[in-house]
């Protein structure tokens, strides 16, 4: 497929803003301007300004001799780029590849993409329609190169529509500016005679590099399509996205689930034939008013399960407003790998953790009420218990080290030991009783001493040993005493844990 590109030219981009803030502007000569050496000079000037024989790089005093009812603004630093990025986001509805060409201009790659509204002539319509309507004055043109539709966008005086491989035909007749060379390159062809680019484009390269430089035969190859021009989008390039625009705006739930089945359909089918299962989805809609709404989920394993998937985006499908309307849908899976089959053993059945079904029952618990609520914990190397376990990352992580098989552990665990009264009859035998937030718990049965030791190259603290133990109500405690016992009674007791 041949590739197509879309150049828009806005020959009014910030006074056209400052109308639409201002509508009063709309029909009164107004201009920018900034300080420059003591002075303020013109940086931008609307339509009806330019009538009036006022223009970019005009002192302020001399186009109020003039005009002397001419309004003067001033411009804002970095206006431009700030309007170029927002209207490139928006028009992420018409392309995936939307990017900023300053100082008035956007580049979207169009391949791909116009058949969606019936054709060329009907995308560009509908994207010039849509942006007179923002109140921006705009010219766009399409071509088989960036080049060739920045050139005739405007320089060309026809048709803005340029038929595949007929690109080197539109260029003949522009003035040599329309390559986007430096101004001083195109000043020196002129003063030879060479005014338009066919007066000098099947010209020997080799002269031309010598007379004129590098960059113009660049910008001739990039024009022609001889030499590829990359984009830098104003949004990551996403390798899984479905798209899915719609003749009229969709505004209900039941709508917004039929093109989420279409979406997910296709992905799916994309990713089961690549081997492929994904983590991290997101499911937009732009808004006719400009505005895009999206829910996410995440999976606990690959998956391209295009069932489970919709269920998890189903329960979160009144959280998208669609107020207006929405004109079309993306589905981008941002975090993709790779999904490996499982084998099926004969006579065996294996749950737990590598359970699908438990990936996806977490899955679903997660996209409901949030993924930071479900905690998986690996074995740590470390001794400590509060130091022997860590968070793991997904489902699919492996431990670097396994559990240490010894005596029961307590199901709740404190993060902190809190330290404790004890009473204890002679050294290394079970407590008697203890106190903890000013209550005393007897104890009827004790088990232990166990001692867990610091690891070696750890000096931050002292041995511990631990005690299990009951008390007269039937509750059972994890406790330890840090190091040995003292006689001068400044033994340090501390509450570690709950049993069941």
């Amino acid at each position: 497929m041949a590739k197509r590109f879309v150049t828009i030219w806005f020959r009014y981009l910030r006074t056209d803003w400052f109308a639409r803030r201002q509508p009063s502007l709309k029909d009164q000569a107004f201009v920018l301007a900034t300080p420059e050496h003591g002075r303020m000079i013109i940086s931008a000037a609307n339509k009806l300004a330019e009538q009036q024989g006022i223009f970019t790089g005009m002192a302020v005093a001399d186009a109020r001799a003039l005009a002397p009812a001419l309004e003067v603004l001033d411009d804002q630093p970095g206006l431009s780029k700030k309007l170029l990025t927002a209207i490139a986001e928006w028009c992420i509805r018409f392309t995936p590849v939307a990017a900023v060409d300053l100082p008035d201009g956007l580049i979207l790659d169009a391949t791909g993409c116009a058949h969606l509204w019936g054709g060329e002539k009907k995308y560009l319509a509908e994207i010039y329609l849509r942006l007179k309507e923002f109140g921006y004055q705009v010219r766009l043109s399409v071509a088989d190169t960036i080049g060739a539709a920045w050139a005739v966008v405007r320089f060309g005086t026809g048709s803005t529509i340029i038929e595949n491989a007929a690109q080197k035909n539109a260029l003949l007749f522009l003035p040599a500016q329309a390559l986007r060379i430096d101004p001083l390159v195109s000043e020196r062809l002129e003063k030879l005679g060479l005014n338009k680019i066919g007066d000098f484009i099947d010209l020997p390269r080799k002269s031309l590099r010598r007379r004129f430089g590098q960059e113009l035969l660049l910008r001739i190859s990039q024009a022609l399509g001889e030499t590829e021009e990359w984009l830098l989008p104003v949004q990551p390039i996403v390798a899984y996205q479905e798209r899915l625009p719609c003749i009229e705006p969709i505004m209900t739930a039941k709508g917004i689930e039929i093109a989420l089945e279409r979406l997910l359909d296709a992905l799916c089918k994309r990713l089961e034939k690549e081997g492929k299962g994904l983590r991290s989805l997101v499911f937009k809609g732009y808004r006719s008013d400009g505005k895009t709404v999206d829910i996410s989920i995440g999976t606990n394993r690959p998956s391209s399960n295009r069932l489970h998937l919709f269920k998890l985006l189903a329960e979160k499908i009144d959280k998208l407003e669609p107020a207006p309307g929405i004109e079309l849908f993306s589905l981008d899976a941002l975090k993709v790998e790779d999904a490996i089959a499982a084998q099926e053993n004969i006579w065996e059945t294996e749950g737990g953790i590598n359970d699908q079904q438990v990936a996806e029952l977490l899955d679903r618990i997660g996209s409901k009420f949030g993924a930071e609520h479900i905690h998986r914990y690996q074995p740590a190397a470390h001794y400590w218990p509060e130091r022997s376990f860590t968070l793991a990352p997904d489902l699919s992580a492996t431990a670097a080290t396994t559990w240490k098989q010894g005596r029961p552990r307590p199901v709740k665990m404190l993060l902190r030991p809190e330290a404790i009264e004890v009473t204890a009859p002679i050294p290394d035998y079970p407590p008697m009783l203890f106190r903890y937030k000013g209550q005393i718990h007897k104890i009827k049965k004790a088990d232990g001493p166990e001692r867990i030791e610091q690891e070696w190259w750890l000096q931050d603290g002292e041995h511990r040993d631990y005690y299990s133990v009951e008390d007269e109500a039937g509750c059972r405690y994890w406790l330890f005493r840090a190091g040995h016992y003292e006689p001068s009674g400044n033994t340090q007791w501390f509450l570690h844990g709950f049993f069941a």
